[in-house]
């Protein structure tokens, strides 16, 4: 803003030389409709020289109803300046106080002669200072101390309307050629301190930044900024990119052309963070400053600090914050109208490591290149890692890319938990008009050991194998969808997996969905195996509209009962143990049918039973319980058979969940203690 008002008000005081013609007048005064200048536009000029007879000095009055610099973006009313003038041969010196509309005032000093004029406007510690020869009436030279960001505000709005200036200062030294028919030229070497600045809407934002650079600028119909230097210090946002430079030093160049209202042209974007990340390329953005094309070219030697500096913000959103990343990478983009249309990450020993155990992958090595157009061929690689806490081995992935989709050339296959896992197809479409990322693939397990999959996820040590075949899984905004299901030989029988689905698999709070089918299972190795007394027999069930949130149960609909016919034509008799009975009574809050039961339980060692079942329908972390019918108020979960004949009722309908749990939890662990009425 200073610098705008400097330069106008020079040109009105230059404008009226018999004013200092009539320097020993009594009162001299001009009036002047319009002064244009190559900078500046000046209406409803006044000016008035008071100059007391045989007095040293006058008084100087000057006005502009209207001072417009549309190049520059300022636009002011009512700007007055008094100061008391003095003459020394062919010099004049004037000091006063400056006003415009209703901002703070400012102290404008001037110093002209015949050969040169010098001024300065200040505001405290801050000062702008102006000279110019009248050798090169052309040319004026600037200097900048502690001048405060927002006086240049107006300028800023000229390249970014949407862009605030909330802090910082700068000094620097500037050359400014304002020639007849010809551009605006500024030039010179900038130094910035505690820059902030955000939009209105959050999306764009730094502070605590410094920086040091050399500017040139064009200011005409066709505007050219180059700028080049260096910046250090603090945060900023864009978008969803955050870059903390942690006090570390970026070398930085930029190069922007816009023609007349049109978007800005990027020809040369360069950004050199030393050990971190380098970056070259060019860009196209829109009026609005949305980018309509981008190509770069980025190299990082060390992935590791990466993540603190620059991806944070991208990470975050996919619950990823805590990522730890090794080894090096090159990678190439280039984005046209909103799509991407080539893409190529290059990757050598690179490790990457999910603190929350959800994945690792180690010895990432390899390319993978995608096109939007021509046909390209990559291959990725890894040494192995883990899937929550479930290890896999070396894999080899063939890619091919065109038209905008990348895919597997050929069926992929890997060891895990004693089997194999592996795609036969993999199809991805990166995120592109409107449309978010989307991935196909088929999924193929086979004979996985279950004791390793117990293990590794901390259940209890069941065993049997799990084979099974997704022919396709669809993932799209953030949702992962199975068809087909998978199938497992567990205890004898088999166990049945369906309508399988995830949301935020790598996100924060990760959601799964299925319905999970069981026949034919072996109560004795079951009870067993969770230390649940023991009950022979056959068990079939189903856990439908199960859901999961973070891995915890948080409703379902279970429906568990033996299955009389598959157990005699096994030839398993069904007998549950004492220690069964009162485990099973404990978890289900139930009691014996009449208190001769009670008597006569303690001796014997098991009983026979006709049926035993239970199910429990979760929903707001209450169970409502059920078992194979009513009995009174209550529900049978054992019909006995033969002598003693035990009947086990439950009489509670909503149970707790959290309580049902810790009873699981005590019942398998052996805390539950007989008790006999």
């Amino acid at each position: 803003m200073s610098q705008a008002i400097l330069r106008l008000l020079l040109c009105c005081v230059l404008a009226a030389p018999s004013v200092g013609g009539a320097a020993h007048a009594r009162t001299a005064q001009a009036r002047i409709a319009k002064v244009t200048t190559a900078v500046a536009t000046l209406e409803g000029v006044r000016v008035r020289l008071d100059w007391p007879a045989q007095a040293t000095q006058g008084t100087l009055w000057l006005q502009a109803a209207r001072v417009e610099a549309p190049d520059l973006g300022y636009r002011f009313r009512d700007v007055a300046w008094q100061c008391p003038l003095t003459r020394a041969g062919d010099r004049w010196r004037c000091d006063g106080e400056l006003r415009g509309g209703h901002g703070a005032p400012l102290r404008l000093s001037l110093d002209i002669d015949d050969a040169r004029t010098d001024a300065r406007l200040s505001r405290g510690a801050s000062a702008v200072g102006l000279h110019r020869d009248a050798a090169t009436p052309d040319l004026t030279r600037i200097d900048l101390t502690r001048v405060p960001l927002a006086w240049t505000q107006a300028l800023l709005a000229q390249a970014w309307p949407q862009g605030r200036l909330n802090g910082g200062t700068v000094d620097g030294h500037l050359a400014v050629t304002a020639a007849a028919r010809a551009p605006l030229r500024i030039e010179g070497p900038l130094h910035l301190q505690a820059v902030a600045f955000d939009t209105a809407d959050g999306t764009v934002a730094g502070e605590n930044l410094a920086a040091q650079f050399d500017v040139k600028a064009q200011l005409d119909a066709t505007t050219h900024v180059a700028v080049d230097g260096h910046l250090r210090g603090g945060d900023m946002l864009f978008g969803n990119a955050y870059v903390a430079l942690q006090q570390r030093t970026v070398a930085l160049a930029v190069e922007a052309v816009r023609h007349g209202t049109a978007g800005w042209q990027l020809p040369r974007l360069h950004w050199h963070d030393p050990g971190l990340l380098r970056v070259d390329g060019s860009a196209a953005l829109s009026p609005q400053l949305d980018v309509d094309a981008l190509d770069l070219r980025a190299h990082s030697e060390n992935l590791a600090p990466l993540r603190n500096g620059y991806l944070t913000g991208f990470l975050g959103l996919a619950g990823l914050a805590e990522l730890q990343l090794g080894g090096a990478a090159d990678a190439r983009l280039r984005i046209g109208g909103g799509a991407l249309h080539e893409a190529d990450f290059n990757l050598r020993a690179v490790t990457v490591d999910d603190p929350q155990g959800r994945f690792r992958f180690d010895g990432l090595e390899g390319d993978v290149r995608f096109s939007s157009t021509q046909p390209v061929a990559s291959e990725l690689r890894w040494r192995g890692g883990d899937l929550h806490g479930l290890e896999f081995g070396a894999a080899r992935l063939p890619f091919d890319s065109a038209q905008g989709e990348l895919r597997l050339r050929e069926p992929v296959t890997m060891p895990l938990l004693g089997g194999r896992a592996g795609f036969d197809h993999f199809q991805l479409r990166p995120p592109s008009a409107g449309q978010g990322l989307e991935i196909h693939f088929g999924l193929d397990l086979e004979q996985l050991d279950i004791a390793k999959l117990s293990a590794a996820l901390g259940w209890p040590a069941f065993t049997g194998q799990l084979t099974g075949h997704i022919p396709q899984a669809h993932y799209v905004d953030d949702r992962l969808e199975f068809e087909g299901g998978l199938a497992a030989e567990l205890f004898g029988g088999t166990l049945q997996v369906s309508s399988l689905a995830m949301e935020r698999p790598f996100g924060v709070a990760p959601t799964l969905s299925a319905d999970i089918a069981f026949d034919d299972i072996d109560l004795q190795a079951l009870t067993g195996v969770l230390d649940f007394g023991t009950i022979t027999g056959k068990l079939d069930g189903r856990i439908g509209a199960l859901r999961l949130v973070d891995w915890q149960p948080v409703a379902f609909d279970a429906q568990l009962h033996t299955d009389r016919a598959a157990a005699k034509a096994g030839g398993v008799r069904q007998r549950i143990s004492q220690a069964a009975v009162q485990d099973l009574s404990s978890v289900s809050d139930a009691s014996f049918m009449n208190s001769l039961q009670s008597q006569l339980i303690g001796l014997f060692d098991d009983f026979g039973y006709r049926s035993l079942g239970i199910s429990c329908r979760l929903s707001d972390e209450i169970c409502e319980m059920d078992g194979l019918g009513s009995a009174g108020p209550g529900f049978i979960i054992v019909q006995g058979s033969g002598l003693p004949r035990l009947s086990v009722v439950g009489f509670n309908r909503r149970v707790d969940w959290p309580t049902l749990l810790e009873r699981l939890v005590a019942a398998s662990s052996g805390d539950v203690q007989p008790v006999f009425k």
